[in-house]
């Protein structure tokens, strides 16, 4: 057997091979860490909106619709957490290649939670997403700015 490849393991004639790849994803600390920074900046505004955190799935790991915030901010929200997380990358970009190429259609993507208003943030370490942060009720720039406080917090922590 070559050495490079890892011997096989089973019990009762079943054999599998012990091929396992460790997943590196946000956890509830970094996601209360996010939430907590993004509401506090915005209280400090005198501004409320709707904060989702999300592992490398893009499945929620934090929620929170803050006093004020709109209820269709909750689906927006969440799907842009679920979008940067799968597409790792900022759902505005993926936004702005609908808007300037005509034969860019976002439901190409299969998934109707996809979305391209800007807000969602992937969280990247050493070139891996790790998961995703999200604000959503907002002016578009504004959205993606007090996401971004969320993914420097994370990053830096």
């Amino acid at each position: 057997m070559r050495p490079d490849i890892p011997k096989p393991f089973g019990i009762t004639g079943i054999c599998w091979v012990k091929f396992m790849r460790n997943l590196q994803t946000l956890g509830h600390a970094e996601a209360q860490l996010a939430l907590q920074t993004i509401v506090d900046e915005l209280t400090r505004r005198g501004k409320a909106a709707t904060i989702v955190v999300a592992d490398a799935h893009g499945e929620l790991l934090a929620f929170l619709r803050m006093d004020g915030a709109k209820l269709s901010t909750i689906k927006i929200a969440i799907n842009k957490a679920y979008t940067a997380a799968r597409e790792r990358r900022p759902t505005r970009e993926i936004g702005q290649k609908a808007a300037q190429d005509p034969t860019f259609d976002i439901a190409f993507y299969g998934d109707s939670h996809y979305v391209g208003w800007g807000g969602g943030l992937p969280v990247l370490v050493d070139g891996a997403c790790v998961g995703s942060v999200a604000v959503s009720g907002l002016p578009e720039v504004e959205d993606m700015e007090v996401a971004a406080l969320g993914v420097q917090v994370i990053t830096s922590a």
